[in-house]
């Protein structure tokens, strides 16, 4: 462990409380299993930490499960996991990617620095951070023998990199729901051929907002969530922002030119986005004293590039379907913790405009707030055309395959060449798919998808799933999964001990 303030900082526990500061702290374990905090605001650290230019020479040799180790290290506190525990913990979570490296940095031409971060078993930058966190509530369920049913609603990624995390573990459970017709067909099989016994997923009638309906309903019933141990896995837990950290860290080593320089040279990081998680992390990144510039690339649903542009945080009419489906978001919900920290940490500022952006669905950043977020990022948005001519253009200059996702941050990196923009400043651009998955864009953008042979497989594997209908009643059918979870569990339980 680097010596100094980090040194201090991971041996005692890090506390959390809410951006919207009427929830009682929290210790990581506290954050982990609560998603949300009681008061409807997203958990960070009660202090951030401050890196020094010491700790950030000796991190720069580290390996990507390195860095992972350290940070967790950091803002979990050794008290909590220690040490040895937690190394062995992300050992274990990155064992089943395919690159030894874990997260690889090809390097293309005309400067172009791509961060593949989808080496894991979905090829999806998901599984950094899902398997880590599945690793750590293992952890903390097998020390308390205790069981959590994880209710996941996903548009694609999320949902397949969860049931992964967590398939055949025997104190979780997974339910999913997914919108039919509204994943590619990889993602769809991606969840319905794991019959893994702890697996469970709905195949709805509707879009991802219809399903997000049911799960909020089950959320909103307190009683219910404690008596069944309910928790979701989505990007608004702490745990994967801050494994999502690492990928900055990563990025910003692989790219610096010499560390010998002082101040320490700049590295400008282009991170695609929906719901803002991998955002938010490069923002912490950022404020723990990481020389990085953000950049923010989103398709045409463009809340967070209006917002970084006018500072209007605000819905637009509905979510445009684009080639870049993952990120067809009309709330992201990380933008709450950038707002905090844009804040200064004040709770009051952050609830008042949460609250306002729920009632109204619109809000006006006050100017002092959007000057600092204009500071510490720049935006741009996609459109479709403008995914598959630089999917096109990598193709032709690097016979390199962008997944859709990956093509709206490097279309950013293209137009700054065009402009001429050279700057001395080297650029990473954050590639969160493969685009083994994506194989309806690689063929509108006029090229030939390259399918893994483990992809190729799925079509020959054996389905399992529960069909949502339009005319079901959706929340009491999740209700009575839950319930029966719960009783299944409690059963093994008393089996057990007899």
């Amino acid at each position: 462990m680097p010596l100094g303030l980090s040194h201090l900082q991971a041996s005692r526990i890090m506390w959390y409380i809410s951006t919207r500061g009427m929830a009682p702290r929290v210790d990581f374990e506290g954050a982990l299993f609560s998603g949300y905090a009681s008061d409807g605001g997203l958990f960070m650290p009660e202090e951030l930490p401050q890196l020094d230019r010491e700790t950030l020479c000796q991190w720069s040799t580290l390996s990507y499960p390195g860095l992972v180790k350290e940070l967790c290290a950091l803002f979990i506190g050794s008290e909590l996991i220690p040490k040895g525990d937690l190394n062995d913990l992300i050992d274990r979570a990155f064992s089943r990617f395919r690159h030894r490296e874990v997260v690889h940095l090809s390097r293309l031409r005309n400067g172009l620095n791509v961060l593949e971060l989808w080496h894991g078993v979905t090829y999806a930058f998901k599984d950094l951070s899902l398997s880590c966190t599945a690793q750590f509530l293992q952890y903390f369920l097998e020390k308390k023998e205790k069981h959590v049913t994880v209710v996941v609603g996903t548009s694609g990624d999320t949902g397949s990199a969860a049931i992964e995390s967590v398939q055949g573990a025997k104190n979780v459970d997974i339910i999913v729901l997914l919108p039919k017709g509204h994943c590619t067909k990889i993602q769809e099989l991606q969840m319905t051929t794991v019959l893994k016994e702890n697996v469970h997923v709905f195949v709805v009638e509707g879009n991802s907002d219809e399903l997000d309906e049911p799960i909020k309903a089950v959320f909103a019933d307190t009683v219910f969530v404690k008596k069944h141990n309910l928790m979701s896995l989505n990007s608004i837990n702490w745990s994967r922002i801050l494994v999502q950290m690492a990928h900055h860290f990563f990025a910003y080593f692989q790219c610096a030119p010499s560390l010998d320089t002082h101040p320490l040279p700049l590295v400008e990081v282009v991170v695609p986005t929906g719901a803002a998680g991998n955002l938010a992390a490069g923002y912490i990144a950022q404020k723990i004293g990481l020389p990085i510039r953000l950049v923010v690339a989103v398709n045409r649903n463009d809340i967070i590039h209006r917002t970084v542009r006018q500072g209007d945080f605000s819905l637009s009419e509905a979510v445009k379907s684009t080639l870049a489906s993952a990120m067809d978001i009309q709330v992201p919900y990380n933008m709450e913790r950038v707002f905090w920290l844009l804040s200064g940490s004040d709770s009051q500022v952050t609830r008042a405009l949460m609250e306002q952006f729920e009632r109204t669905q619109s809000l006006n950043l006050p100017k002092e707030l959007h000057s600092k977020l204009s500071e510490a990022m720049t935006s741009e948005s996609v459109s479709d055309e403008a995914i598959t001519q630089t999917m096109g253009r990598c193709w032709d200059e690097n016979q390199y395959l962008l997944c859709p996702h990956s093509a709206v941050a490097v279309n950013y990196h293209y137009q700054q060449l065009d402009r001429q923009q050279l700057s001395s400043t080297p650029r990473c651009c954050l590639a969160p798919a493969s685009a083994a998955k994506f194989p309806e864009a690689v063929l509108a953008a006029g090229l030939t998808p390259e399918t893994p042979v483990e992809i190729v497989a799925l079509e020959h594997k054996e389905t399992r799933y529960t069909p949502m209908r339009r005319g079901d009643t959706w929340t009491l059918m999740l209700r009575d999964t839950i319930e029966d979870l719960s009783r299944r569990w409690k059963r093994r339980v008393l089996n057990a001990s007899q």
